[in-house]
């Protein structure tokens, strides 16, 4: 089975704690790794969690809060003293691009590597990544400065064939790959076999949806509407609803409406404030009560998408 992985590097929000790390994950997908966020101490957990950095080519920042980038300097300047080649993509707001140049230009002159700005544009909703299995996707946020979320979707996956109407048939091995994309096979006589007779369906494509700093807000339910995992912040509980609207946060109440609404099958939640000294239960227990699928973020978490 193909791999499509979550690895949280960090969850906590604000500055780093004895519990946690500045927010920060990798999704591994087919052993290509896209990051997402960026904040103090990533390079760390990208190396404990025995990562490579010659896999990872894409850097997605959601918004330009230290908490969220402030790793982003240090883990660039380490790839290239370990002689990264190729071309590393950074999808970041333009302010964010310009204040990452200066930085490189004055502290890392010799890059080994290229490094291409993707501009995001505040508030808008498009293919920000794509290859031959996987789109990346931006949408809006609603957080105190602009602010996106990003859903990656896996592409349709082939159909399964039947091995007993391969071998019935004597089908070519030139023509499986085509059989399984959907084609028909015809045969020498020019009698046509349908596909449905010569595969079984698919296997489901899997998403999963990022959404970091952000205020409870009914249009990301639709921005993620049938996305199978998905990460929402639950900074505080419902006891800090005023707090959480103040500073631009959701509860773990809200993120659970969230996923509930969105249709999602599981919600991961972090991004937890450092006043939860004594672990995240309260957190857990507010947003299962909405949505039961729901598991906390931890530092050194791997979850299978698929």
């Amino acid at each position: 089975m193909a791999k499509f992985q979550v690895n949280i590097l960090g969850c906590g929000s604000a500055t780093p704690s004895a519990r946690h790390q500045q927010s920060c994950q990798v999704v591994d997908f087919r052993d290509k790794l896209f990051m997402i966020d960026c904040g103090e101490g990533a390079q760390s957990g990208f190396r404990r969690m025995g990562l490579k950095f010659s896999r990872l080519s894409h850097i997605f920042i959601s918004h330009l809060h230290g908490d969220h980038v402030f790793g982003l300097p240090g883990l660039l300047s380490t790839m290239s003293l370990h002689d990264i080649q190729g071309t590393v993509t950074i999808h970041i707001f333009r302010e964010g691009a310009e204040l990452l140049k200066s930085w490189m230009d004055f502290f890392n002159r010799q890059c080994s590597f290229n490094i291409v700005y993707d501009i995001i544009e505040p508030g808008e909703r498009r293919v920000i990544y794509e290859d031959s299995g996987l789109t990346v996707e931006t949408f809006p946020l609603y957080h105190r400065l602009p602010c996106s979320g990003f859903i990656f979707r896996e592409k349709p996956k082939l159909r399964h064939l039947r091995g007993d109407m391969v071998k019935f048939l004597s089908i070519p091995i030139s023509l499986l790959q085509g059989i399984k994309e959907g084609a028909d096979y015809v045969k020498p006589d020019g009698i046509v076999i349908p596909n449905d007779r010569l595969t079984t369906p698919p296997d489901p494509s899997v998403s999963y949806a990022y959404c970091s700093d952000t205020m409870y807000n009914p249009r990301v339910v639709k921005d993620i509407a049938g996305v199978n995992t998905v990460y929402h912040e639950a900074t505080y509980h419902s006891s800090l609803t005023s707090t959480a609207k103040e500073r631009g946060h959701s509860t773990a109440s809200e993120a659970a409406t969230v996923a509930r609404d969105a249709g999602a099958s599981r919600l991961i939640i972090g991004h937890f404030s450092k006043r939860y000294i004594q672990g995240e239960k309260p957190l857990l227990d507010e947003a299962a009560a909405i949505f039961p699928s729901t598991i906390l973020a931890n530092e050194g978490l791997r979850i299978d998408l698929e």
